[in-house]
């Protein structure tokens, strides 16, 4: 039996990490994060489902294209958690990099960049040869502009991968989650399920959030993360992962 948090007993997880349950894992290459916000941990559920991945023996990496925001380290912290994970250096992971924490369309613009798809779409083909699955997490939220002529899902739509949504669970959620999954649907997308992470420990009926959007967005939850897991909470969404959204042979 499951607990409220989202772990498991370790018998059970020891049947979800034999080499059959990893080739089903291996099936779903790629998976494009997205978030329902800035600030609801896409970075943090990408890197615990890369090092979920990782401790099974499946040769997982993510990379993030796009990153705004540079920490008073000179660091970019969404970066260098992927590149723990990953054991990939920041280049690998990201092409484009700005230090104001604004929109990536107006950073670029004040840099004098244009963000572009096709340096972007080789970074990935190369990565993806060598990294299964390979996981790659965007920018802010759903409908953030890249450029005057490009949205982040023109993105996703060029990678031809499936979309996960990191829903932050937090007052609104019900609404950014149906509204993300609407705009996910209306550029014709594939959104392959979502996960709900616990951003706000103070949250009142929590619960009952998650059930309202379960009821409506149409697509299947992998579970949700408590505030400040454990790595098992990440082994059962990887489990999970496999149950639900791996092809059946």
């Amino acid at each position: 039996m499951e607990s409220e948090s989202g772990h498991v007993p370790d018998s059970r997880l020891e049947k979800r990490t034999g080499s059959a349950f990893l080739n089903k894992v291996l099936e779903i290459s790629q998976m494009f994060i997205l978030g329902t916000d800035t600030g609801i941990g896409k970075t943090f559920v990408t890197a615990g489902l890369v090092r979920a991945l990782r401790r099974m023996g499946a040769p997982a990496a993510a990379m993030k294209p796009i990153a705004s925001g540079i920490e008073a380290t000179g660091l970019y912290a969404d970066i260098e958690a992927l590149r723990a994970a990953s054991e990939l250096g920041a280049d690998q992971i990201n092409l484009y990099r700005f230090a104001p924490p604004i929109a990536p369309h107006r950073a670029a613009q004040l840099a004098g960049v244009d963000i572009v798809l096709p340096p972007i779409v080789e970074r990935h083909t190369a990565l993806a040869a060598r990294f299964r699955p390979l996981l790659v997490e965007g920018v802010g939220g759903v409908a953030v502009p890249l450029s005057n002529s490009l949205m982040q899902l023109d993105l996703v739509r060029a990678l031809k991968v499936p979309t996960l949504l990191v829903v932050g669970l937090k007052l609104g959620c019900i609404n950014h989650a149906l509204l993300s999954a609407a705009a996910i649907s209306a550029h014709g997308l594939q959104l392959g399920g979502w996960i709900g992470n616990a951003v706000d420990p103070q949250m009142l009926e929590r619960d009952a959030s998650v059930e309202a959007i379960a009821r409506r967005i149409g697509v299947d939850c992998l579970g949700t993360i408590s505030y400040q897991p454990e790595e098992t909470e990440f082994d059962l969404l990887v489990a999970r992962w496999r149950e639900r959204f791996a092809p059946a042979q």
